[in-house]
C-alpha cells in the first residue's frame, strides 16, 4: 500500500500572499467548551446537548470526543459540582452551536408571534407520539402481563419475568412455556388513487408551567444547582419536579447535560448524612444515566459486565446489586439474545444479569466448550423500537404479492446491477441494495421501472442534497422526498385510508443514516404488500441516532442482498474504492482532482484551508467557494469546525455578526432536530426570526431556537456531511485529529466531492493507518439477533 501522492495546491504558490496570516484567521481556542453534538435539542445550562456528528456526534465512527460524552457538555456545573466539563474540546463529538450566536440579536421581540412549524418540528411530533405510545405501555405494563401480549417478543417475557418474579406471583419459567401468539397484520388497502394529506399542524414543544419551574428551583437553590437547570429539570420531570428531586436527588441525572458528579453533589447538599454512594437511587439512576449516555454513541444496548465496570468506577460497591436494582425497578431491561435464554429458566428471570462462564453447576446454563451467554442491557425505548422494526420487515417479507410484471421492465434496465435489482424486488418485500455514488442510478432506474408497470414508486433521501440528485436521476421530482417530510407529511403522496404511506414500493436511499427509532416509524407506516428497498453505501459512517439499521440488516441476511457493479468515476472514485477495501492508493489526476496540501501544525491548516477555498480551488479549477466545503474531524481544537468557520467567514464575508452572530450571505448549518443538519444561508432577521435559504425553501427560525440550532456551516464535519456531495471539498486533517479518523471517517470524507478533493494533510502516517484498520462492530445492537431469531 502506498501513501496519498503529495501534490501541489491548485494555482500558483503566490497566492499564498493574498491570505491573512494565521494570526488573524485564527481566533485563541475557547478554554471552557465541552464536547458538543450535532443537532441536538436543547440541553441543561449554558449549551444545547444531542448528538451530531453521530450521535453526530461523534461516535465511536471515527470522530474524536465521543457523543458519548455529549452529556458532559457545560451545564453551568449543575449541582454544586466540580467545574469538570468532561474531557478536552478536541475534535468531536456533537454541536453544542458555540459558533452560533445567540438570537436576542435577530431583533426579534420577546411578544413576537411563534414562526409557523417547519416540517422538523412535525418530525419531532411523530417522534413524541411514538413516545407517548411508548409511556401508555409502560403504564400499562405496571401490573403483571402474560408472555405475549401485547409488547412481543423476548422483551415483554423478560420484563413480565421481572416483575411477577420479584412480587412472588409466578416463578419465571411460567412465562417461557409457550411462543406468544403472532401479531395481527393490518390487511393490504385496495390500491386506490393517493389522497394528498394536508399535514395536521405539529403541536410545538410545551414548557414547563411556570409554577412548577419556580418549585423546581426553589430546590435547586437548597442543592446548590443552578437555576438555569430549572426549567429543563421541569420538562424532563414534568410538573411534580421539585417534589421528585426531594424525593430522589439523583433523578436531576435525567436532565440533559448533567453529569453523575453534579448529581452527587446536589443529593449531598439536600439529603447530608443520609447520602451514599450505595444509595439505590443514586445506583438506578446511574444504570440509566449509562445507557442514554451509549444511546448518545449509537448503541441500542450494552453488555451488563460494561455496566457493572462503570458502576464500579464510580465507587458503587456492589455493581452487580445494583443492577439487579435497576432491572427489578425497571430503569432497564435485561436480554440474553444467542440462546434460549437459559439463564431465565435457570432461575435468574429475576433479571440478575450475571453471564454463565460454565463454571458453576446449572444444568441448563452454559455447558462445557459452549460460549457464555451475552447479556445485555437496554432502555426500553430502543427496545420497543427493535421488536417493533424487526416484526415489520418480517411482515413485508411475507406480505409481498408478485401482481406485476416486471421482466420487461428489466430487461430495458440500463445495467445489469439495475437489472438484478428490478428483478429482486419483483418476487421479493424487502430487499437490500449496496454500492457507491453511481450506484444510486439503479434505484433510480427501478423507481421509474415501477412507476411505467403503473406502481406508486417513491425514493426517500436523507438530505434535500439527496432529494435533488435522485430526482435529477429520475428525471422527476414527484419522485423524491426526504424522509423527514414524508413523515411530516409536507412530501410525498400523503396517507390511504388506514393511515398508511399511499405506496406501492418505496426506496430508502442514504440507508445508513437510518436510525432504529425512525425506520420503526418509517416501517409501521407502511401498509402490508408494500415493498421496501434499503440502499446504501455501507462504507460510510452510521447514523446520528442510536441503531445500525441498515448494517443489521445486511450482516442478519434477512431479504436478498444486490451489491452493485456500477464503480464511482474519476480519481476521486478510484481512490475512495480503494479505501472501502483498507487500501490508500497512488491515484492519477491529471485534471488535479486530488491534491495533497502538506501541513506541518493546525494554524498552517487554517491558513492553507482558507487559501483552498478563497482562491486556490476558484481560480484552478474553476468551483466557486461557494460550492465548496470544508470537512474536518470534529467542532473543538485549533482546526475543528469552529476555528475553521471563524476564519473562513472573516475571509469570505467579514461582517459585525448583527442578526445574532450572523450577517447576511453568511454559510450556515440548521440543526432543526437531532441528527439532521441543514446547508443554508442566511438571508436577514427580522421579528419574526432568522431568514434562511434552504436550497431554494425558506426557513425563519425563531430567535430563541438560533442558539441551539443554527450555527456557521463553511466547515462541516464529517458525520453532518454524510448525505450530501459538493462540487469541490477540503478534507482537514490536522495532527492533533490522528486519534479521530477511522476507514469509515476517511471514506465518508473524501466520497463527498463529486469534482475535486483537495485534503490539508498533517497527520502523517496515521492516515494510512486508519484506513488499513478493519472497521469494527461498534455499537451493540439487537436487531441483527432479532432478525435472524425464527419467528414464533
Amino acid at each position: 500500500m502506498t501513501a496519498l501522492p503529495r501534490g501541489e495546491t491548485p494555482g500558483s504558490p503566490a497566492a499564498d500572499d493574498d491570505v491573512a496570516p494565521p494570526s488573524s484567521a485564527v481566533p485563541a481556542p475557547s478554554t471552557g467548551d465541552g464536547p458538543e453534538t450535532d443537532g441536538g435539542a436543547p440541553g441543561a445550562g449554558e449549551r444545547a446537548e444531542a448528538t451530531d456528528d453521530t450521535a453526530d456526534d461523534d461516535t465511536a465512527d471515527g470522530e474524536t470526543d465521543s457523543a458519548g460524552e455529549a452529556t458532559d457538555g457545560d451545564t453551568g456545573d449543575a449541582a454544586g459540582g466540580a467545574d469538570d466539563t468532561g474531557g478536552a474540546d478536541d475534535t468531536g463529538g456533537a454541536d453544542d452551536t458555540d459558533d452560533a450566536a445567540g438570537g436576542s440579536g435577530a431583533g426579534a421581540d420577546a411578544d413576537a408571534a411563534p414562526a409557523p412549524l417547519s416540517e422538523a418540528e412535525a418530525e419531532l411530533a411523530a417522534q413524541r407520539e411514538l413516545r407517548e405510545r411508548i409511556e401508555r405501555r409502560k403504564a400499562e405494563k405496571e401490573g403483571p402481563i402474560a408472555a405475549g401480549g401485547k409488547l412481543s417478543g423476548k422483551a415483554a417475557d423478560l420484563l413480565a419475568a421481572v416483575r411477577a418474579v420479584e412480587s412472588g406471583e409466578q416463578p419465571a419459567t411460567s412465562f417461557f412455556d409457550s411462543p406468544a401468539p403472532a401479531a395481527p397484520r393490518r390487511t393490504a388497502p385496495e390500491p386506490a388513487p393517493a389522497r394528498p394529506r394536508v399535514p395536521e399542524p405539529a403541536r410545538a414543544p410545551q414548557s414547563a408551567p411556570p409554577e412548577a419551574v419556580a418549585a423546581a428551583a426553589a430546590v435547586l437553590a437548597e442543592g446548590g444547582a443552578p437555576a438555569a437547570l430549572a426549567g429543563p429539570a421541569a420538562e424532563t420531570l414534568g410538573a411534580q419536579a421539585a417534589d421528585a428531586l426531594r424525593t430522589d436527588p439523583w433523578q436531576l441525572l435525567g436532565v440533559p447535560g448533567v453529569k453523575p458528579e453534579q448529581a452527587d453533589g446536589f443529593a449531598r447538599a439536600l439529603l447530608g448524612a443520609e447520602c451514599g454512594p450505595d444509595d439505590e437511587r443514586r445506583t438506578a439512576a446511574l444504570v440509566g444515566w449509562l445507557l442514554e449516555r451509549a444511546a448518545l454513541r449509537g448503541h441500542t444496548a450494552l453488555d451488563a459486565s460494561e455496566v457493572r465496570a462503570a458502576l464500579a468506577e464510580r465507587s458503587v460497591a456492589d455493581p452487580e446489586a445494583a443492577v439487579q436494582h435497576a432491572v427489578a425497578e425497571g430503569v432497564v431491561l435485561v436480554f440474553q439474545d444467542g440462546q434460549e435464554d437459559e439463564q431465565v429458566h435457570d432461575g435468574q428471570g429475576s433479571g440478575a444479569p450475571a453471564e454463565s462462564d460454565g463454571d458453576e453447576g446449572g444444568d441448563e446454563g452454559a455447558g462445557a466448550g459452549q460460549e457464555p451467554v451475552q447479556v445485555l442491557l437496554g432502555l426500553d425505548r430502543y427496545a420497543l423500537a427493535e421488536e417493533s422494526l424487526a416484526d415489520g420487515l418480517a411482515r413485508l417479507v411475507n406480505a409481498c404479492e408478485k401482481d406485476a410484471d416486471w421482466e420487461q421492465a428489466a430487461s430495458a434496465a440500463g445495467s445489469p446491477s439495475a437489472a438484478e435489482l428490478i428483478r429482486a424486488v419483483a418476487a421479493h418485500g424487502l430487499v437490500a441494495h449496496t454500492g457507491g455514488e453511481a450506484a444510486r442510478a439503479e434505484p433510480a432506474a427501478l423507481i421509474t421501472a415501477a412507476r411505467t408497470l403503473g406502481l406508486r414508486a417513491l425514493g426517500v433521501t436523507h438530505s434535500a442534497d439527496g432529494r435533488r440528485r435522485l430526482a435529477g436521476a429520475t428525471g422527476d421530482p414527484e419522485t423524491a422526498v426526504t424522509l423527514a417530510g414524508l413523515l411530516s407529511g409536507e412530501q410525498g403522496p400523503g396517507r390511504d385510508g388506514e393511515g398508511a404511506i399511499a405506496v406501492d414500493l418505496l426506496v430508502v436511499l442514504d440507508a445508513p443514516q437510518l436510525d432504529v427509532e425512525t425506520a420503526a416509524i418509517l416501517v409501521e407506516s407502511l401498509a402490508d404488500g408494500t415493498r421496501l428497498v434499503l440502499s446504501g453505501d455501507p462504507g460510510v459512517l452510521g447514523s446520528a441516532g442510536a441503531g445500525r439499521v441498515f448494517a443489521d440488516v445486511l450482516a442478519a441476511r434477512a431479504c436478498p442482498q444486490i451489491v452493485s457493479r456500477t464503480p464511482d468515476p474519476g480519481p476521486i472514485g478510484e481512490l475512495v474504492s480503494g479505501i472501502g477495501i483498507g487500501e490508500l492508493n497512488q491515484v492519477e489526476a491529471p485534471g488535479k482532482e486530488v491534491v495533497i496540501v502538506p501541513v506541518r501544525d493546525a494554524g498552517e491548516a487554517v491558513h492553507r484551508t482558507v487559501q483552498l477555498v478563497a482562491d486556490s480551488v476558484p481560480r484552478a479549477i474553476g468551483v466557486p467557494s461557494s460550492d465548496t466545503q470544508v470537512i474536518t474531524v470534529g467542532h473543538g481544537g485549533s482546526a475543528g469546525t469552529r476555528a475553521l468557520n471563524a476564519a473562513l467567514k472573516q475571509r469570505l464575508n467579514p461582517g459585525p455578526g448583527r442578526f445574532g452572530g450572523f450577517d447576511p450571505g453568511d454559510r450556515v448549518v440548521h440543526v432543526p432536530a437531532p441528527g439532521r443538519a441543514e446547508p443554508a444561508v442566511v438571508v436577514s432577521a427580522d421579528a419574526e426570526g432568522l431568514h434562511l435559504d434552504c436550497a431554494g425553501t425558506e426557513v425563519v427560525v425563531a430567535q430563541e431556537r438560533v442558539e441551539s440550532s443554527v450555527r456557521h456551516g463553511w466547515a462541516l464535519s464529517a458525520h453532518q456531511a454524510a448525505g450530501m456531495r459538493w462540487p469541490a471539498v477540503v478534507v482537514v486533517l490536522p495532527g492533533d485529529a490522528a486519534q479521530g479518523l477511522s476507514r469509515s471517517w476517511v471514506y465518508t470524507a473524501f466520497s463527498r466531492g463529486e469534482r475535486h478533493l483537495s485534503v490539508v494533510h498533517g497527520v502523517d502516517q496515521a492516515l494510512p493507518r486508519a484506513v488499513a484498520q478493519p472497521p469494527a462492530q461498534d455499537r451493540t445492537t439487537r436487531l441483527r439477533t432479532l432478525l435472524e431469531t425464527p419467528a414464533g
